[in-house]
């Protein structure tokens, strides 16, 4: 008997080593048939795994968003910045206000081709002019932040499409907008969702894209130089 258990135990070490060396081998063997799925696709930087690019409209004209194919690329304008002096351009929370969603570049681009395509929503691009005019992100329009907090802030409410009735906003049909500024640092989108809120807009049709240009162009997202797409080509 004793010899029958000294001849078992060499063979459950042997069993176990073999199923050990298949795992390894099923494992080795499935990385190499996804590395070679992907290995000559056209978009070897993609969105996400499945997800090569997205096409969004912008001022009427389709745009491919997509990530720079180059790996070697670089930032090398003003965004690639480090350190800005703090204040006022300090580390913004995660949330621009109670009740408003904070969303990264995925999310964001469902938005543009949900809501915004279906006329629900608008993704603003809450900088001075003279930086939208320079670059901005597909599907977006300019309303500079100093439009919320200035004393007409109730005439660019209505021009979002807001109906007023007896001096009071009727917010029960108001679009969601999602507001953006130069990225984490920047102050511009949350001063204008804060102006917002103060209005009377549902912080619940507010979405705050925190990382703004700068996170977007470190994950090397697609750009555009618009020509003219302000708050009064909004219908």
């Amino acid at each position: 008997m004793y010899a029958m258990l000294f001849t078992i135990k060499p063979i459950h070490l042997l069993l176990f080593k073999s199923m050990k060396a298949l795992h390894k081998l099923l494992f080795t063997f499935s990385f190499l048939l996804f590395a070679n799925a992907f290995a000559n696709d056209e978009y070897p930087v993609g969105l996400t795994a499945d997800k090569p690019f997205v096409d969004v409209l912008h001022q009427g004209k389709a745009v491919k968003v997509k990530r720079i194919q180059d790996t070697k690329n670089r930032l090398v304008d003003d965004f690639a910045k480090t350190s800005r002096p703090c204040p006022p351009f300090c580390i913004h929370p995660m949330l621009a206000a109670p009740g408003v969603e904070t969303v990264g570049e995925i999310e964001l681009l469902d938005f543009v081709n949900n809501e915004v395509k279906n006329g629900k929503g608008l993704l603003i691009d809450a900088r001075m002019p003279k930086f939208f005019n320079s670059e901005t992100i597909p599907g977006s329009i300019n309303v500079p932040f100093i439009l919320f907090t200035g004393e007409n802030a109730g005439k660019v409410i209505k021009l979002l499409g807001v109906k007023e009735s007896q001096g009071k906003f009727d917010f029960s049909n108001a679009r969601e907008l999602c507001l953006f500024c130069n990225g984490p640092w920047c102050d511009q989108s949350p001063r204008a969702i804060k102006a917002l809120i103060k209005a009377g807009y549902p912080a619940s049709k507010l979405k705050y894209y925190r990382g703004g240009m700068q996170l977007w162009k470190i994950f090397s997202l697609t750009t555009v130089l618009p020509e003219s797409n302000t708050i009064e080509n909004i219908k």
